[in-house]
């Protein structure tokens, strides 16, 4: 389960992903209306070579937020999982995200559990978002899930990941949500085609894939991250969701 160590934050319960996930009390929230950004990221054993640079990005990516016209409306939740699922922090307000939260957050080890961890990310979003929509608040979510390589670990399955995203759809928590598979360091084209057919299978929004995982190229990444991030919630109010972007 989540880690509670602040007063401001509270546990929730998923249906599927029995991880369940923290977030902002309503009573701490300013604003009417907000973005639900959860930022996903594989540290299992494969991504050990590069793991200093997937932290640096996950810092560019919230430090780059932090300079989005819609700043005061943006929540981010960050997770890692490899064979198990765990939180770094939930669905936080931007200002008490600092860089430095980050530094030791990634831990490198194990399997891959990507179905759970896709699952949880779009169940607790629609939850929390279902939760603001009965207190008056308006929201819409973006999902990005970071990994290096196909699922092996999960107890979920596909269907399980589709059904979360479908129930979304029905219960019509969020203006709108886009979600992102992103597929770093690919070299093996049999990887790459079983990702794409995750994000198919699924209904992801959009599926990237980049061929390495150098410093350069993460940090293109986390300006896509940001960027995607910012786009979706400036399309807040529009009644959809934010164009995609590319790398």
């Amino acid at each position: 389960m989540p880690k509670l160590n602040d007063a401001t934050i509270q546990q929730h319960n998923t249906v599927q992903s029995h991880y369940g996930f923290s977030a902002t009390k309503i009573d701490n929230l300013g604003a009417s209306e907000y973005t639900l950004a959860s930022v996903v990221v594989d540290v299992s054993s494969s991504v050990a070579s590069f793991a200093a640079e997937l932290t640096r990005a996950v810092k560019e990516v919230v430090r780059a937020c932090k300079y989005s016209p819609r700043a005061d409306n943006l929540m981010i939740r960050v997770t890692q999982f490899a064979t198990q699922l765990d939180e770094v922090h939930g669905f936080k307000l931007l200002e008490n995200c600092n860089e430095s939260d980050y530094d030791c957050a990634l831990t490198v080890g194990g399997s891959t559990s990507l179905y759970d961890a896709s699952a949880n990310a779009i169940e607790a979003t629609s939850t929390y978002a279902l939760d603001l929509k009965k207190n008056d608040y308006e929201a819409n979510g973006i999902v990005v899930v970071i990994t290096d390589g196909d699922d092996n670990a999960s107890t979920l399955s596909v269907s399980a990941v589709k059904k979360a995203l479908v129930k979304m759809g029905r219960d019509e928590s969020l203006e709108s949500l886009v979600t992102i598979l992103v597929g770093v360091n690919i070299q093996d084209k049999h990887i790459g085609k079983k990702l794409k057919s995750f994000k198919d299978d699924v209904g992801f929004t959009q599926y990237v894939e980049l061929d390495n995982a150098d410093a350069r190229t993460l940090a293109k990444l986390a300006d896509f991250v940001s960027k995607s991030i910012s786009a979706q919630s400036q399309s807040l109010g529009t009644g959809g969701p934010s164009q995609s972007l590319t790398i």
